[in-house]
Protein backbone atom coordinates (compact mmCIF):
# COMPACT_ATOMS: atom_id res chain seq x y z
CA UNK A 1 0.00 0.00 0.00
CA UNK A 2 1.30 3.41 -1.20
CA UNK A 3 2.19 6.05 1.85
CA UNK A 4 0.05 8.37 0.15
CA UNK A 5 -3.18 6.19 0.62
CA UNK A 6 -3.18 4.88 4.28
CA UNK A 7 -6.58 3.64 4.78
CA UNK A 8 -7.75 1.26 7.71
CA UNK A 9 -7.52 -2.03 7.98
CA UNK A 10 -10.28 -4.02 5.71
CA UNK A 11 -13.20 -5.06 8.04
CA UNK A 12 -12.01 -2.79 10.88
CA UNK A 13 -14.15 0.60 10.63
CA UNK A 14 -13.79 4.14 11.75
CA UNK A 15 -16.91 5.39 13.72
CA UNK A 16 -17.14 9.08 12.86
CA UNK A 17 -18.34 11.63 15.49
CA UNK A 18 -21.64 11.22 13.87
CA UNK A 19 -21.97 8.03 14.30
CA UNK A 20 -20.19 7.97 17.81
CA UNK A 21 -23.00 9.91 19.14
CA UNK A 22 -25.53 7.06 18.65
CA UNK A 23 -23.14 4.69 20.16
CA UNK A 24 -22.78 6.90 23.04
CA UNK A 25 -26.83 7.21 23.77
CA UNK A 26 -26.41 2.95 23.08
CA UNK A 27 -23.96 2.78 25.34
CA UNK A 28 -25.72 5.01 28.07
CA UNK A 29 -28.74 2.89 27.80
CA UNK A 30 -26.88 -0.34 28.36
CA UNK A 31 -25.20 0.48 31.35
CA UNK A 32 -28.49 1.75 32.74
CA UNK A 33 -29.60 -1.43 31.91
CA UNK A 34 -27.33 -3.62 33.69
CA UNK A 35 -27.07 -1.07 36.94
CA UNK A 36 -30.93 -1.95 37.37
CA UNK A 37 -29.73 -5.74 37.17
CA UNK A 38 -27.14 -5.31 39.63
CA UNK A 39 -24.53 -6.17 37.60
CA UNK A 40 -21.03 -4.69 37.87
CA UNK A 41 -18.74 -3.95 34.84
CA UNK A 42 -15.02 -5.13 34.39
CA UNK A 43 -12.48 -4.66 31.95
CA UNK A 44 -10.20 -7.48 30.22
CA UNK A 45 -7.10 -6.94 28.40
CA UNK A 46 -7.84 -7.03 24.30
CA UNK A 47 -4.59 -9.52 23.87
CA UNK A 48 -4.54 -12.64 25.95
CA UNK A 49 -2.39 -15.52 25.69
CA UNK A 50 -3.15 -17.89 22.82
CA UNK A 51 -3.73 -20.76 24.65
CA UNK A 52 -6.56 -19.68 26.59
CA UNK A 53 -8.99 -19.54 23.54
CA UNK A 54 -7.62 -22.58 22.69
CA UNK A 55 -8.50 -24.46 25.88
CA UNK A 56 -11.58 -22.50 26.26
CA UNK A 57 -13.47 -22.18 22.93
CA UNK A 58 -11.83 -25.43 21.14
CA UNK A 59 -9.26 -26.25 19.21
CA UNK A 60 -11.47 -28.03 16.24
CA UNK A 61 -14.03 -24.81 15.53
CA UNK A 62 -13.73 -22.27 13.42
CA UNK A 63 -12.75 -19.55 15.58
CA UNK A 64 -9.47 -21.19 16.89
CA UNK A 65 -8.89 -22.91 13.37
CA UNK A 66 -9.40 -19.69 10.97
CA UNK A 67 -10.73 -16.41 12.55
CA UNK A 68 -7.70 -15.48 15.52
CA UNK A 69 -5.36 -12.67 14.89
CA UNK A 70 -2.46 -14.68 16.52
CA UNK A 71 1.29 -13.58 16.45
CA UNK A 72 4.60 -14.45 18.15
CA UNK A 73 5.47 -11.81 20.58
CA UNK A 74 9.69 -11.29 19.31
CA UNK A 75 10.25 -10.13 22.80
CA UNK A 76 9.57 -13.59 24.87
CA UNK A 77 8.66 -15.61 21.73
CA UNK A 78 5.06 -15.94 23.47
CA UNK A 79 2.11 -16.70 21.39
CA UNK A 80 -0.23 -13.81 21.76
CA UNK A 81 -3.76 -13.31 20.64
CA UNK A 82 -6.70 -10.54 19.44
CA UNK A 83 -9.68 -11.53 21.68
CA UNK A 84 -12.21 -13.14 19.70
CA UNK A 85 -15.04 -12.97 22.19
CA UNK A 86 -15.26 -12.07 25.69
CA UNK A 87 -16.47 -15.24 27.81
CA UNK A 88 -12.68 -16.57 28.08
CA UNK A 89 -10.76 -13.50 28.59
CA UNK A 90 -13.55 -13.09 31.57
CA UNK A 91 -13.29 -16.36 33.05
CA UNK A 92 -9.67 -15.51 33.05
CA UNK A 93 -9.70 -13.12 35.16
CA UNK A 94 -12.47 -14.29 37.67
CA UNK A 95 -10.00 -17.23 38.33
CA UNK A 96 -6.82 -15.32 38.48
CA UNK A 97 -8.08 -12.34 41.05
CA UNK A 98 -10.39 -15.49 42.82
CA UNK A 99 -13.73 -13.28 42.68
CA UNK A 100 -15.75 -16.35 43.62
CA UNK A 101 -14.16 -16.46 47.26
CA UNK A 102 -17.32 -15.13 47.96
CA UNK A 103 -20.38 -15.96 46.40
CA UNK A 104 -21.42 -15.69 42.64
CA UNK A 105 -20.52 -12.45 41.04
CA UNK A 106 -23.03 -11.03 37.83
CA UNK A 107 -20.43 -9.03 35.70
CA UNK A 108 -20.88 -7.26 32.12
CA UNK A 109 -18.35 -5.94 29.73
CA UNK A 110 -18.45 -3.68 26.53
CA UNK A 111 -15.87 -3.55 23.92
CA UNK A 112 -14.11 -4.59 20.31
CA UNK A 113 -13.78 -8.45 19.41
CA UNK A 114 -11.57 -9.82 16.71
CA UNK A 115 -11.97 -12.47 14.01
CA UNK A 116 -10.36 -13.12 10.65
CA UNK A 117 -13.54 -13.20 8.85
CA UNK A 118 -14.50 -12.12 4.75
CA UNK A 119 -16.38 -8.73 5.99
CA UNK A 120 -20.02 -8.27 5.21
CA UNK A 121 -22.77 -6.17 6.33
CA UNK A 122 -23.10 -6.96 10.33
CA UNK A 123 -19.78 -8.83 10.53
CA UNK A 124 -16.24 -7.19 10.60
CA UNK A 125 -13.50 -7.86 11.60
CA UNK A 126 -13.33 -5.65 14.64
CA UNK A 127 -16.77 -6.13 15.94
CA UNK A 128 -18.01 -4.64 19.53
CA UNK A 129 -20.43 -6.73 22.07
CA UNK A 130 -21.68 -6.25 25.20
CA UNK A 131 -21.31 -8.99 27.24
CA UNK A 132 -22.57 -10.47 30.49
CA UNK A 133 -21.85 -13.30 32.78
CA UNK A 134 -22.95 -14.61 35.45
CA UNK A 135 -20.89 -17.13 38.09
CA UNK A 136 -21.31 -19.16 40.48
CA UNK A 137 -25.13 -19.99 39.92
CA UNK A 138 -26.37 -23.31 39.26
CA UNK A 139 -30.09 -22.99 38.59
CA UNK A 140 -32.44 -22.43 35.73
CA UNK A 141 -33.81 -19.04 37.84
CA UNK A 142 -29.99 -16.91 36.39
CA UNK A 143 -30.81 -18.77 32.95
CA UNK A 144 -34.26 -17.10 32.90
CA UNK A 145 -32.89 -13.56 34.78
CA UNK A 146 -30.76 -13.39 31.71
CA UNK A 147 -33.34 -14.37 28.67
CA UNK A 148 -35.39 -11.83 30.27
CA UNK A 149 -33.10 -9.26 30.91
CA UNK A 150 -32.50 -9.18 27.12
CA UNK A 151 -36.31 -8.89 26.34
CA UNK A 152 -35.96 -5.93 28.58
CA UNK A 153 -33.57 -4.02 26.46
CA UNK A 154 -35.43 -4.97 23.32
CA UNK A 155 -38.43 -2.96 24.24
CA UNK A 156 -35.82 -0.48 25.61
CA UNK A 157 -34.30 -0.44 22.35
CA UNK A 158 -37.67 -0.89 20.23
CA UNK A 159 -36.89 -3.94 18.45
CA UNK A 160 -38.45 -7.45 18.21
CA UNK A 161 -36.22 -10.28 17.49
CA UNK A 162 -37.35 -13.55 18.65
CA UNK A 163 -35.95 -16.24 20.89
CA UNK A 164 -34.67 -19.70 20.05
CA UNK A 165 -33.98 -21.96 23.17
CA UNK A 166 -32.04 -25.79 23.59
CA UNK A 167 -30.26 -27.32 26.09
CA UNK A 168 -26.98 -29.39 25.28
CA UNK A 169 -27.42 -31.67 28.66
CA UNK A 170 -24.47 -32.74 30.43
CA UNK A 171 -21.20 -34.21 30.02
CA UNK A 172 -22.51 -38.16 30.22
CA UNK A 173 -25.71 -37.31 27.92
CA UNK A 174 -23.31 -35.48 25.26
CA UNK A 175 -20.50 -38.56 25.55
CA UNK A 176 -23.87 -40.45 24.48
CA UNK A 177 -24.96 -38.97 21.94
CA UNK A 178 -22.02 -38.33 20.02
CA UNK A 179 -21.37 -42.25 19.68
CA UNK A 180 -24.37 -41.82 17.85
CA UNK A 181 -23.94 -39.28 15.68
CA UNK A 182 -20.17 -40.58 14.67
CA UNK A 183 -21.62 -43.84 13.52
CA UNK A 184 -24.47 -41.70 11.43
CA UNK A 185 -22.22 -39.90 10.24
CA UNK A 186 -20.21 -42.77 9.12
CA UNK A 187 -22.90 -44.38 7.45
CA UNK A 188 -23.21 -41.04 5.18
CA UNK A 189 -19.79 -39.79 4.65
CA UNK A 190 -20.67 -39.59 0.95
CA UNK A 191 -22.37 -36.47 1.44
CA UNK A 192 -20.15 -35.08 4.26
CA UNK A 193 -18.65 -31.60 3.09
CA UNK A 194 -14.68 -31.04 4.22
CA UNK A 195 -15.51 -29.61 7.44
CA UNK A 196 -18.15 -32.03 8.10
CA UNK A 197 -15.13 -34.91 7.72
CA UNK A 198 -12.64 -32.76 9.39
CA UNK A 199 -14.93 -32.98 12.65
CA UNK A 200 -16.78 -36.27 12.88
CA UNK A 201 -13.95 -37.45 15.52
CA UNK A 202 -13.30 -34.56 16.50
CA UNK A 203 -16.41 -32.40 17.21
CA UNK A 204 -19.42 -34.31 15.65
CA UNK A 205 -21.76 -32.01 17.44
CA UNK A 206 -20.32 -29.04 15.51
CA UNK A 207 -21.47 -30.70 12.05
CA UNK A 208 -25.10 -29.71 13.15
CA UNK A 209 -23.94 -26.64 13.60
CA UNK A 210 -23.00 -26.44 9.46
CA UNK A 211 -24.47 -23.28 7.72
CA UNK A 212 -23.83 -25.72 4.15
CA UNK A 213 -27.38 -26.27 2.19
CA UNK A 214 -26.12 -29.37 0.99
CA UNK A 215 -25.55 -31.35 4.64
CA UNK A 216 -29.34 -29.80 5.83
CA UNK A 217 -31.27 -32.42 5.24
CA UNK A 218 -28.81 -34.86 6.72
CA UNK A 219 -28.34 -32.91 9.72
CA UNK A 220 -32.46 -32.75 10.22
CA UNK A 221 -31.99 -36.85 10.57
CA UNK A 222 -29.18 -37.39 12.42
CA UNK A 223 -29.88 -38.64 16.02
CA UNK A 224 -31.41 -35.77 18.93
CA UNK A 225 -29.44 -34.69 21.59
CA UNK A 226 -32.53 -34.23 23.42
CA UNK A 227 -33.43 -37.77 23.08
CA UNK A 228 -30.10 -38.86 25.15
CA UNK A 229 -30.77 -36.42 28.10
CA UNK A 230 -30.82 -37.24 31.81
CA UNK A 231 -33.35 -36.37 34.30
CA UNK A 232 -31.43 -33.24 35.86
CA UNK A 233 -30.66 -31.63 32.63
CA UNK A 234 -34.39 -31.99 31.65
CA UNK A 235 -35.83 -30.84 34.85
CA UNK A 236 -33.67 -27.62 34.78
CA UNK A 237 -34.59 -27.13 30.92
CA UNK A 238 -38.21 -27.80 32.12
CA UNK A 239 -38.14 -25.12 35.32
CA UNK A 240 -36.66 -22.40 32.69
CA UNK A 241 -39.61 -22.90 30.16
CA UNK A 242 -41.88 -22.75 32.86
CA UNK A 243 -40.28 -19.25 34.39
CA UNK A 244 -40.50 -17.82 30.91
CA UNK A 245 -44.28 -18.56 30.00
CA UNK A 246 -45.08 -17.62 33.49
CA UNK A 247 -43.43 -14.03 32.62
CA UNK A 248 -44.72 -13.83 28.79
CA UNK A 249 -41.39 -14.65 27.11
CA UNK A 250 -42.33 -16.40 23.78
CA UNK A 251 -39.46 -18.63 22.50
CA UNK A 252 -38.64 -21.54 20.01
CA UNK A 253 -37.26 -24.71 20.90
CA UNK A 254 -34.62 -25.30 18.15
CA UNK A 255 -33.11 -28.58 18.74
CA UNK A 256 -30.25 -28.16 15.91
CA UNK A 257 -29.35 -24.94 17.92
CA UNK A 258 -25.73 -26.00 19.04
CA UNK A 259 -23.77 -22.47 19.70
CA UNK A 260 -20.11 -22.41 17.89
CA UNK A 261 -18.14 -22.56 20.62
CA UNK A 262 -17.04 -25.79 22.82
CA UNK A 263 -17.68 -24.61 26.72
CA UNK A 264 -21.77 -24.62 26.38
CA UNK A 265 -23.74 -27.25 28.39
CA UNK A 266 -27.44 -26.76 29.27
CA UNK A 267 -28.93 -23.92 28.22
CA UNK A 268 -28.08 -22.18 25.25
CA UNK A 269 -30.26 -19.47 23.68
CA UNK A 270 -30.17 -16.62 20.43
CA UNK A 271 -32.26 -14.01 19.66
CA UNK A 272 -32.54 -14.02 16.14
CA UNK A 273 -33.64 -11.72 13.12
CA UNK A 274 -34.76 -12.21 9.60
CA UNK A 275 -34.15 -8.63 8.70
CA UNK A 276 -30.14 -8.74 8.49
CA UNK A 277 -29.58 -11.17 6.02
CA UNK A 278 -27.66 -14.24 6.83
CA UNK A 279 -26.26 -12.58 9.53
CA UNK A 280 -29.39 -13.20 11.87
CA UNK A 281 -28.18 -13.84 15.46
CA UNK A 282 -28.18 -10.32 17.23
CA UNK A 283 -27.54 -11.82 20.77
CA UNK A 284 -26.28 -15.33 21.71
CA UNK A 285 -25.70 -17.34 25.12
CA UNK A 286 -26.20 -19.74 27.63
CA UNK A 287 -24.83 -22.20 30.45
CA UNK A 288 -21.25 -22.88 30.82
CA UNK A 289 -20.89 -24.98 34.02
CA UNK A 290 -17.52 -26.54 32.91
CA UNK A 291 -15.36 -23.68 31.88
CA UNK A 292 -14.26 -22.34 35.35
CA UNK A 293 -12.95 -26.05 35.96
CA UNK A 294 -11.55 -26.28 32.83
CA UNK A 295 -9.21 -22.38 32.75
CA UNK A 296 -7.79 -23.91 36.11
CA UNK A 297 -9.91 -22.65 38.71
CA UNK A 298 -12.55 -24.28 41.67
CA UNK A 299 -15.59 -25.41 39.78
CA UNK A 300 -18.41 -23.31 39.49
CA UNK A 301 -21.84 -22.69 36.99
CA UNK A 302 -21.91 -19.92 35.20
CA UNK A 303 -24.20 -18.56 32.32
CA UNK A 304 -23.97 -15.39 29.61
CA UNK A 305 -24.31 -14.01 26.57
CA UNK A 306 -23.09 -11.19 24.27
CA UNK A 307 -24.56 -9.00 22.14
CA UNK A 308 -23.24 -7.64 18.80
CA UNK A 309 -23.52 -3.81 19.20
CA UNK A 310 -23.11 -2.80 15.18
CA UNK A 311 -25.85 -5.48 14.28
CA UNK A 312 -28.74 -4.07 16.84
CA UNK A 313 -27.64 -0.72 15.73
CA UNK A 314 -28.41 -1.87 12.00
CA UNK A 315 -31.79 -3.70 13.10
CA UNK A 316 -32.58 -0.24 14.73
CA UNK A 317 -31.76 1.79 11.55
CA UNK A 318 -34.36 -0.79 10.34
CA UNK A 319 -37.26 -0.30 12.23
CA UNK A 320 -38.78 2.97 13.46
CA UNK A 321 -36.50 2.93 16.15
CA UNK A 322 -33.36 5.50 16.86
CA UNK A 323 -31.49 6.84 19.41
CA UNK A 324 -31.81 10.53 19.53
CA UNK A 325 -27.84 11.90 19.66
CA UNK A 326 -26.86 14.15 22.94
CA UNK A 327 -26.95 17.85 21.71
CA UNK A 328 -25.05 21.06 23.40
CA UNK A 329 -27.19 22.73 25.60
CA UNK A 330 -25.89 25.69 24.46
CA UNK A 331 -23.71 27.31 21.84
CA UNK A 332 -21.80 31.13 23.09
CA UNK A 333 -21.32 33.18 20.82
CA UNK A 334 -19.11 36.21 21.75
CA UNK A 335 -17.44 39.09 19.40
CA UNK A 336 -15.47 41.82 21.04
CA UNK A 337 -12.40 41.94 23.22
CA UNK A 338 -14.78 42.29 26.23
CA UNK A 339 -17.05 39.94 25.26
CA UNK A 340 -14.78 36.93 25.11
CA UNK A 341 -13.03 37.67 28.22
CA UNK A 342 -16.81 37.35 30.16
CA UNK A 343 -17.34 34.52 27.63
CA UNK A 344 -14.37 32.22 29.19
CA UNK A 345 -16.24 32.99 32.63
CA UNK A 346 -19.48 32.09 31.53
CA UNK A 347 -18.64 28.86 29.57
CA UNK A 348 -17.21 28.11 32.73
CA UNK A 349 -19.96 28.83 34.99
CA UNK A 350 -22.63 26.69 32.18
CA UNK A 351 -20.24 23.68 32.57
CA UNK A 352 -19.92 23.56 36.05
CA UNK A 353 -23.33 23.22 36.25
CA UNK A 354 -23.56 20.35 34.25
CA UNK A 355 -24.39 22.16 31.32
CA UNK A 356 -22.86 20.90 28.33
CA UNK A 357 -21.80 23.83 26.36
CA UNK A 358 -19.82 24.56 23.41
CA UNK A 359 -17.38 28.29 23.34
CA UNK A 360 -17.65 29.56 19.59
CA UNK A 361 -13.61 29.24 18.27
CA UNK A 362 -12.25 31.11 15.21
CA UNK A 363 -13.83 34.79 14.99
CA UNK A 364 -16.07 35.72 12.31
CA UNK A 365 -19.49 38.19 12.81
CA UNK A 366 -22.54 37.88 14.87
CA UNK A 367 -24.13 36.30 11.47
CA UNK A 368 -21.52 33.82 10.78
CA UNK A 369 -21.14 32.03 14.54
CA UNK A 370 -25.04 32.37 14.66
CA UNK A 371 -24.71 29.80 11.52
CA UNK A 372 -22.25 27.68 13.47
CA UNK A 373 -24.54 27.70 16.50
CA UNK A 374 -27.50 26.59 14.56
CA UNK A 375 -25.82 23.71 13.09
CA UNK A 376 -24.25 22.47 16.27
CA UNK A 377 -27.92 21.22 17.31
CA UNK A 378 -27.57 22.92 20.01
CA UNK A 379 -31.14 24.22 22.31
CA UNK A 380 -30.03 27.65 22.93
CA UNK A 381 -27.47 30.36 21.69
CA UNK A 382 -25.97 32.61 24.28
CA UNK A 383 -24.75 35.92 23.01
CA UNK A 384 -22.57 38.11 24.23
CA UNK A 385 -21.35 41.53 22.65
CA UNK A 386 -19.41 44.11 24.83
CA UNK A 387 -23.21 45.62 26.05
CA UNK A 388 -23.71 42.12 28.20
CA UNK A 389 -19.87 41.97 28.89
CA UNK A 390 -20.44 45.12 30.49
CA UNK A 391 -23.32 44.32 31.99
CA UNK A 392 -22.63 40.48 33.20
CA UNK A 393 -25.45 39.30 31.34
CA UNK A 394 -26.21 37.23 28.23
CA UNK A 395 -28.57 37.18 25.59
CA UNK A 396 -30.26 33.28 26.09
CA UNK A 397 -31.88 33.23 22.47
CA UNK A 398 -33.95 29.66 21.38
CA UNK A 399 -32.37 27.96 18.36
CA UNK A 400 -35.59 25.56 18.33
CA UNK A 401 -39.02 26.45 18.19
CA UNK A 402 -40.43 30.72 17.85
CA UNK A 403 -39.47 31.59 21.62
CA UNK A 404 -38.85 35.20 21.86
CA UNK A 405 -34.82 35.98 22.84
CA UNK A 406 -34.11 37.04 26.14
CA UNK A 407 -31.23 39.02 27.95
CA UNK A 408 -30.37 37.80 31.58
CA UNK A 409 -28.25 37.83 34.17
CA UNK A 410 -25.72 34.09 34.39
CA UNK A 411 -27.57 32.81 37.30
CA UNK A 412 -30.64 33.18 35.79
CA UNK A 413 -29.62 31.57 32.43
CA UNK A 414 -28.35 28.93 34.17
CA UNK A 415 -31.25 27.79 35.77
CA UNK A 416 -33.25 28.81 32.96
CA UNK A 417 -30.93 26.26 31.07
CA UNK A 418 -31.13 23.74 33.57
CA UNK A 419 -34.84 23.76 33.53
CA UNK A 420 -35.13 23.50 29.58
CA UNK A 421 -32.96 20.04 30.20
CA UNK A 422 -35.00 18.54 32.15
Amino acid sequence: MSNNNIQSVRGMNDCLPEVTDTWQVFESIVRDWLRRYGYREMRTPILEHTGLFKRAIGEVTDIVEKEMYTFVDELNGESLTLRPEGTASAVRSVIQHNLLYDGGKRLWYMGPMFRHERPQKGRYRQFHQVGVEALGFAGPDVDAELIMMCADLWRALGIAPTLQLNTLGDYESRQRHRTKLIAYFEAHQDVLDEDARRRLHSNPLRILDSKNPAMQALNEAAPRLMDELDEAALVHFEALQAVLRTNGIDFEINPRLVRGLDYYNRTVFEWVTDQLGAQGTVCAGGRYDGLVGQLGGKPAPAAGFAMGIERLLSLMELGSSTLAPQVPDAYLVHAGEAAQAFAWQVAASLRSAGLATVMHCGGGSFKSQMKKADASRARFALIIGDDEAAAQQVTVKPLRGTAEQTRVEVPLAIEFLKQAST
